[in-house]
């Protein structure tokens, strides 16, 4: 504590900075999202090793990276630091000597959201917000309304009719209010809005995807725990199932903070963008050469964290699949469902059907020789397979 993080707010498009002040952060006036920035010259000139020893000496959760995190005291269930799971069985399957599961369904709640939410909560939290709101497809919603009760918060959510029960039972367990909406979570959004009113004179604090800058900060822990967990090295693959896709950015965020740091060089991992074939708005404009994605029209997958119409950040992900040499790639709502059960059955961890997504589309890479056997591949299982089964 008593350092000044970040050190700016930058827009992710315009590249406009301003302070980070004491007021909660959204978008730049151009619309587009907010990215943090730190001192990453001054945090270098302290020394690479020591840097790096001093975290590995705290407490194995996302906090230990605190030195590129908001200086805030963190509002923490223990987030973080989930394990990188060899896949030899599933290797085999697939004809792959290196494959490696981030399973991120170990997090509070059950999922990667906790780790965004953790973040943002905590800033909010110190900027004196007292009410939250947030549209969700499940997972995003249960982490805010467990957060949100930790800082004694109160929790708004907007849900699709659609969400998955388990999702809507534990939200109200957390103390969340919560309001069914018919339609997408595009959908939700706008009802959210009009419900509440404008944020800014609503009393509200608006913790949609992206519409604030540090849910990218708790995701981007996820890319520094890969190199420290792989002592140093980056991957040659990671595949990632994209909705919102905070996390693709973050972690390509972690990564080039890591490269001005001296942690790595400027070799990346090639980054694939895994959606259903219901609802693959980056899919599309990917394929398309395009540099941002059209709304999806009627999106359907039994994927729920999957079925997400349009992002804010739709040209932060396509600009980091091409930089990276990697792709996106869609797969049915039968291929997803089926190796999510293949994950589960041949290495006893708990996919949801995004981590199914994942291993479907992998399963499609190895066979177009797309990605080579000697290569090392992660890919994501982002939530436990349990809160789907309801």
């Amino acid at each position: 504590m008593g350092e000044h993080r970040p050190e700016r707010l930058e827009c992710s498009r315009c590249a406009t900075t301003a302070p980070h002040g004491p007021a909660p952060a959204t978008l730049c006036p151009c619309g587009a999202p907010l990215l943090a920035r730190y001192d990453l010259g001054r945090l270098r000139a302290c020394g690479v090793v020591a840097l790096k020893e001093r975290m590995a000496a705290r407490p194995p959760d996302l906090w230990r990276y605190a030195e590129i995190l908001p200086d805030v005291e963190p509002v923490t269930l223990g987030e973080g630091w989930t394990p990188l799971l060899p896949a030899p069985r599933l290797g085999d399957l697939l004809g792959l000597d290196h494959l490696l599961v981030k399973d991120e369904a170990q997090n509070p709640t059950g999922s990667f959201k906790a780790r965004g939410m953790s973040v943002a909560v905590s800033v909010a939290r110190a900027k004196g917000v007292r009410v939250v709101a947030a549209p969700s497809a499940g997972n995003a919603g249960s982490a805010l309304a467990a957060y949100g009760a930790r800082a004694g918060m109160e929790v708004r959510l907007f849900l699709p009719e659609t969400t998955p029960r388990p999702f809507i039972t534990e939200s109200r367990r957390f103390g969340a209010e919560v309001t069914l909406v018919p339609g997408s979570i595009a959908d939700a959004g706008r009802v959210m809005r009009a419900t509440l009113g404008p944020a800014d004179r609503g009393g509200w604090f608006d913790m949609a995807t992206l519409r604030e800058p540090f849910r990218i900060e708790g995701k981007k822990t996820m890319g520094y725990e890969i190199v420290e967990q792989l002592g140093g090295r980056l991957p040659d693959v990671i595949l990632y199932p994209t909705g919102g896709g905070t996390g693709l950015i973050g972690m390509w965020k972690a990564f080039d903070e890591m490269q001005a740091l001296g942690w790595i060089g400027t070799g990346r991992p090639r980054m694939v963008s895994v959606q259903a074939a219901g609802c693959a708005p980056i899919v599309r404009a990917f394929d398309g050469g395009q540099d941002s994605a059209a709304p999806w029209p009627d999106p359907r997958t039994v994927a729920s964290g999957l079925r997400v119409p349009q992002s804010l950040g739709d040209f932060l992900m396509l600009r980091a699949l091409r930089a990276s040499g990697g792709g996106a790639i869609a797969v049915t709502d039968e291929a997803l469902v089926t190796d999510a059960r293949t994950l589960s059955a041949l290495e006893g961890i708990d996919a949801c059907p995004e981590g199914g997504a994942c291993v479907a589309a992998l399963r499609r890479l190895a066979a177009s020789g797309q990605v080579r056997r000697d290569e090392m591949i992660v890919l994501f299982n982002t939530g436990t397979g349990l809160k789907y089964d309801a």
